[in-house]
């Protein structure tokens, strides 16, 4: 019995030492991180940032692209994307992107790493022949292992076939 007492009691004192040390929140907060929008003269009046991913999605067309079955090229619609994101990119020349390539899951892991960096490197070359300089561009491909959409059917499949441009910054 005294057992169970003493064991009772080192629980009890243990849960009252750990709460008591539980951190407080502090009286001030300190100041937003730079480049938040908070600060007015960084932010378009909107709280987006010139230059971020935001901003980027708001301003282009799709932040994304698609392909068929096994295919990497690039067809008239994803051309019309790329336009769009590449008056983007241009207008705003500290920034570099990311192209991130990706796949259905149907097929090998290697395969489809292998096929979204064909995605990829289609977009990005297209990006370059429009002016956008290759050296603000880094491609990386997800193959299957990131998939926008879960599902085994078509139209899962087709928003998984993709190339996406992410802004990684100045």
């Amino acid at each position: 019995m005294t057992i169970r007492k003493s064991t009772a009691m080192i629980a009890a004192i243990t849960m009252l030492a750990v709460g008591a040390c539980s951190p407080k929140p502090p009286k001030e907060l300190p100041p937003a991180p730079e480049g938040t929008g908070t600060d007015t003269g960084t932010n378009t009046g909107t709280g987006v940032v010139p230059g971020s991913q935001e901003d980027f999605v708001a301003s282009v067309t799709s932040d994304r692209i698609f392909f068929g079955f096994d295919q990497y090229n690039v067809d008239a619609e994803d051309q019309a994307t790329l336009q769009s994101q590449a008056q983007w990119i241009q207008r705003n020349p500290a920034v570099r992107v990311t192209l991130e390539g990706h796949a259905d899951e149907r097929g090998t892991r290697d395969y489809n790493i292998a096929l979204g960096e064909r995605r990829a490197n289609a977009a990005k070359n297209y990006l370059a022949s429009l002016g956008v300089d290759p050296s603000r561009i880094q491609v990386i491909s997800y193959g299957k292992e990131r998939p926008a959409a879960l599902g085994s059917n078509e139209e899962a499949w087709a928003q998984n076939r993709r190339a996406v441009t992410v802004v990684i910054g100045r």
